[in-house]
């Protein structure tokens, strides 16, 4: 139900339940955070890509028919335990993680989506936000993070009809980095994952870790923290060290 292949510094992880629609069962989440913490563990991996098996969904969300056999199952959808609540699984990755959106992304799948670092979406991608329909709430985080990507009317008027938002109105709303044809869209999601893993390893979760925690901060926390964070990151820094990587830099600017 879950695959993992290494690509050099890259792993690609793929939920794979297609025939349910890459949906979350109990199983499957465990599993997503095993898997997620091994690589977060593996200094051979830098960049994580997280896709779904099939064209149709990235994935739907919780397990609604698992669910309804089981009485307890809906603590799932408040549940702070990464190995239950997948969205904290991904955010606990301190390595970037690219979401490669293949298809649907609804309600709990979408709250997976948004705790990926970047996402490059097909143009069979399309997201909803069902939970009023549902009715429950969110509880892996979808009502903060949505408004504060595209805004609370943009979020509002989501999560207050469940329609669909299509993956090129994602991208113009400033949600998605880019929209690719399905054939297309684990090259485009692996190339820039590769151009990720290519620099060094500590600096990639630094620096995420730098971007995440000051955007939950006021902007003058948030400087403050990159103030803090750079003196001591940069302190260790020598011109040699810059020099080295000086030749490089100027090399790549030139092939771009």
């Amino acid at each position: 139900m879950l695959l993992v292949e290494r690509q050099d510094a890259v792993a690609v992880v793929t939920l794979n339940r297609p025939e349910a629609m890459n949906a979350l069962s109990k199983a499957l989440r465990a599993a997503l955070q095993q898997a997620l913490a091994e690589l977060d563990a593996d200094p051979t991996v830098k960049v994580v890509v997280l896709t779904g098996a099939g064209e149709r969904a990235f994935t739907a969300g919780l397990d609604l028919k698992e669910l309804s056999t089981d009485p307890l199952g809906m603590g799932a959808a408040n549940a702070t335990d990464p190995a239950e609540n997948p969205a904290r699984a991904v955010l606990a990755c301190s390595k970037p993680i690219v979401g490669a959106i293949n298809g649907v992304a609804i309600t709990g799948g979408f709250e997976v989506a948004l705790a990926c670092d970047v996402l490059i979406c097909s143009t069979n991608a399309r997201f909803a936000d069902t939970h009023a329909r549902v009715g429950i709430t969110p509880g892996w985080g979808l009502s903060q993070k949505l408004s504060r990507a595209i805004g609370p009317y943009r979020a509002k008027e989501l999560s207050l009809t469940g329609n669909f938002l299509s993956a090129q109105q994602a991208y113009d709303w400033g949600l998605v980095n880019r929209v690719v044809e399905p054939a297309e869209l684990m090259r485009t999601a692996l190339k820039l994952a590769h151009e990720m893993a290519s620099i060094e390893a500590d600096m990639l979760v630094t620096y995420k870790a730098m971007i995440d925690d000051g955007y939950a901060l006021t902007m003058g926390e948030g400087l403050a923290l990159e103030h803090e964070r750079s003196v001591i990151h940069n302190a260790a820094v020598t011109p040699e060290m810059v020099e080295a990587r000086r030749a490089a830099v100027q090399a790549r600017g030139r092939t771009q």
